[in-house]
């Protein structure tokens, strides 16, 4: 299976999905999963089966450098 952006969440299967611990359960968390071809899948946790976005991990280490640096705590003020 080829897995683009916008596949189905619920067709990405024999992945395990992750979410932050400091999520509470209200529906509001990003649900990420490693995929087989090295990607990095992204989810709602309210919508499981809805639309995911995939990165390369390459992608995603700059972001997560950028959000470890503050760059984007404008986004949740």
């Amino acid at each position: 299976m080829v897995i683009t952006n916008g596949v189905p969440a619920g067709e990405i299967v024999g992945v395990t999905w992750l979410k932050a611990k400091a999520s509470v359960g209200a529906g509001e968390c990003v649900e990420v999963a490693g995929l087989p071809d090295g990607g990095v899948a992204f989810r709602n946790s309210w919508d499981p089966e809805g639309p995911a976005l995939v990165f390369t991990r390459a992608e995603v280490r700059a972001f997560l450098q950028g959000a470890k640096g503050s760059e984007f705590d404008c986004l949740a003020a």
